[in-house]
C-alpha cells in the first residue's frame, strides 16, 4: 500500500464516520421534529376542547340572559296591562258618576262636541 492508498483508505474511514455520524443526527432531528408535532397536536386539541367548552358556557349564558329579558319584558306587559285596565276602570267610573250626577250637562256636552266633530269633518 502507498501513501496514496493509505490516505484514500483514511478518507473513506473518516467520510464514514462523518456520514454515519451525520445520518444518526438527522434521524434524531426527524424524531424531535414528530415529537414536536405530536406535542403541537395535543396542544391544539386541548385548545380547540376548551374553545368550545367556553363557547358552549357562552352560548347557555346568552340564553338565560334573554330568557331573563322575556320574562322581564313580559311582566312589566302584563303590569302595563293592568294598569291600562285600572285607568279604564277608574275613568268608566268617573264618567258613570259625572253623568248620574248632572245628565242635562253631560247631554249638553255631548250634543255640542258632536256639533264641532261635524263642522271639522266637512272642512
Amino acid at each position: 500500500m502507498s501513501s496514496t492508498d493509505g490516505e484514500a483508505a483514511m478518507k473513506n474511514l473518516t467520510d464514514k464516520a462523518t456520514y454515519e455520524r451525520l445520518e444518526k443526527d438527522v434521524t434524531a432531528v426527524k424524531n424531535d421534529i414528530a415529537a414536536l408535532a405530536d406535542q403541537i397536536t395535543d396542544v391544539l386539541n386541548s385548545f380547540a376542547g376548551t374553545a368550545s367548552k367556553q363557547a358552549r358556557r357562552g352560548y347557555k349564558q346568552a340564553r338565560a340572559n334573554v330568557d331573563q329579558a322575556v320574562d322581564d319584558m313580559s311582566e312589566r306587559g302584563s303590569a302595563a296591562m293592568g294598569a291600562a285596565h285600572d285607568a279604564a276602570y277608574s275613568i268608566e267610573e268617573s264618567l258613570e258618576d259625572a253623568i248620574t250626577q248632572r245628565p242635562l250637562a253631560t247631554v249638553g256636552l255631548a250634543l255640542g262636541l258632536g256639533f264641532l266633530i261635524g263642522a271639522v269633518w266637512r272642512r
